[in-house]
């Protein structure tokens, strides 16, 4: 028997009630039996086979990292192949480095995903939008993306592959277990990123 897929939400701050919505509908789209956690803890990482990391303020994400027993236990669970999302400030926290300007304040990062990212490059608050686009690897010619405060892809590496482009800018990645977007997905029509995340850990059970 399979087992059960517990997939946790980093329960910092951020959209964690909006991801646990899309998880739970993303369970039932796939007719799965599978469990959503909010985790808090570090020791709590040990017990899930997935995890999110919401959007909201990437800098009191990047104050959990100062967590060494938080920072580690995620870092590790990444490593060993523990399939992750990030999204908007997640995808910053996962990123291998962030650029500086008069608005980044230095964070610790994951630094798991090869790309370079920059915080609030599409613009603050008040420039919030939302924007169509193709996802081809989902087979989806218009995708409603949702961008608040959302963060710039501005260079990734060579073993990450393009899942998303907004014209010339790449707003969705994956580099093996990890997948990360610079919109937030969990506010969108449809919950084809949870359901990839939720195929990714079954395929590593």
């Amino acid at each position: 028997m399979m087992k059960k897929v517990n997939i946790g939400i980093l329960g910092v701050q951020g959209d964690v009630e909006e991801h646990v919505a899309s998880v739970e509908s993303a369970f039932r789209e796939i007719t799965i039996d599978g469990i959503v956690s909010i985790i808090k803890y570090p020791e709590e990482i040990d017990f899930i086979n997935g995890l999110i990391i919401p959007g909201g303020e990437s800098t009191s994400i990047g104050k959990l990292s100062n967590n060494d027993d938080f920072h580690s236990s995620i870092k590790k669970k990444i490593t060993q192949g523990m399939p992750v999302l990030g999204t908007c400030a997640g995808l910053i926290f996962l990123s291998n480095h962030i650029i500086q300007n008069s608005s980044n304040t230095s964070q610790k990062l994951l630094g798991s995903l090869d790309i370079e990212t920059e915080r609030n490059a599409f613009g603050r608050q008040h420039e919030s939008f939302q924007s169509e686009f193709p996802i081809p690897k989902f087979g989806i010619d218009k995708f409603m993306g949702i961008f608040i405060r959302a963060p710039r892809i501005r260079s990734i590496g060579s073993n990450v592959e393009i899942l998303a482009k907004l014209n010339d800018d790449v707003v969705a990645v994956k580099q093996g277990n990890i997948i990360g977007t610079c919109f937030h997905p969990e506010l969108s029509n449809t919950v084809i990123f949870h359901k990839y995340l939720i195929e990714l850990v079954r395929e590593s059970l």
